[in-house]
């Protein structure tokens, strides 16, 4: 038996979970913007797709996403708490 679904993907759980604890709640479109700013192009589709889980995020992605959402790589790969 496989891995369950909910356990594959750890980044998207934290990225909406960093996301809506932002003061005010960063939105997906806003998120989307900010990433856009650094040269990472995500669009708030595909914001929506990786909190999902039906789109995975490259190395790249995760750096920048860290640090727009203001959180360490480790927290976004799940391995801090």
């Amino acid at each position: 038996m496989g891995v369950p679904k909910e356990n594959n993907n750890i980044v998207g759980r934290r990225v909406k979970k960093a996301r809506a604890s932002q003061k005010p709640a960063l939105s997906q479109d806003a998120l989307s913007g900010k990433l856009a700013a650094r040269g990472v192009v995500i669009d708030r589709a595909g914001v929506a797709k990786i909190e999902t889980g039906r789109r995975f995020v490259s190395d790249f992605e995760v750096k920048a996403l860290a640090q727009v959402l203001k959180v360490s790589v480790d927290w976004l790969l799940g391995l801090k708490d």
